[in-house]
């Protein structure tokens, strides 16, 4: 396991704060509310202890294989329908969105190996992340990538807590499968967004891991 270069910031502001809350709290309340000192000291440990878990990133072996796609990201699947995709592709397409709650891995990483073919990041509300119109409202980034087998949309969504949307991908670059292409911290939802008609291999309520589970295998 390591952690994730975007937690470097959130880490060292986590350390710095739970220093100078114990440093105070020792001062001033170990000798005269000893039971308060050890609350606040559990309470600021746990809070730094979450960040660092937030940020964490786990040893893994990936899926890999031209005719599967991967999931994207930890996280609970709570979509699978078909629906009409507006922004890019303009017909109907299939569905699946996966949940990531503030406990999971919250890397983003590519179903498949391809060439990015357009990536666009919109502004937007922060609407809790499973809300029928977070995937239009909401601020979200949207990244298609594609090769000669599948081309997929994939959309990263905010939540009530995420609000730090990260990809690291531009039109026209190549990417193999299962390396990061973004990350979204606190809390949130990816979408992705296939051919109709292409059969899932995950149920609404299944768990999925990012990089291991497949979500679809092509035919």
């Amino acid at each position: 396991m390591y952690i994730h270069r975007e937690g470097y910031i959130h880490i060292a502001v986590a350390t710095i704060l739970w220093a100078g809350i114990s440093w105070l709290n020792g001062h001033y309340l170990l000798h005269q509310i000893p039971l308060l000192y050890w609350l606040i000291q559990t309470v600021f440990f746990l809070l730094w202890l979450w960040v660092l878990w937030f940020f964490r990133i786990p040893n893994r072996e990936f899926t890999k294989g031209e005719n599967v796609i991967v999931a994207p990201a930890d996280g609970k699947v709570v979509v699978i329908e078909e629906t009409y995709e507006p922004e890019y592709f303009k017909d109907k397409r299939l569905q699946v969105s996966i949940f990531m709650s503030p406990l999971n891995v919250h890397v983003n990483r590519s179903p498949l190996t391809g060439k990015v073919d357009y990536v666009k990041y919109h502004p937007g509300k922060y609407l809790v992340a499973w809300h029928p119109k977070s995937s239009t409202e909401n601020e979200r980034t949207t990244v298609v990538i594609g090769n000669k087998n599948v081309t997929l949309l994939l959309r990263q969504i905010a939540g009530a807590m995420a609000r730090r949307i990260k990809y690291y991908v531009q039109p026209g670059n190549t990417i193999e499968q299962n390396a990061e292409f973004g990350f979204i911290r606190f809390g949130s939802r990816v979408d992705i967004f296939f051919p109709a008609g292409t059969h899932i291999d995950v149920r609404i309520g299944d768990k999925v891991k990012g990089g291991q589970t497949i979500l679809a295998r092509l035919t």
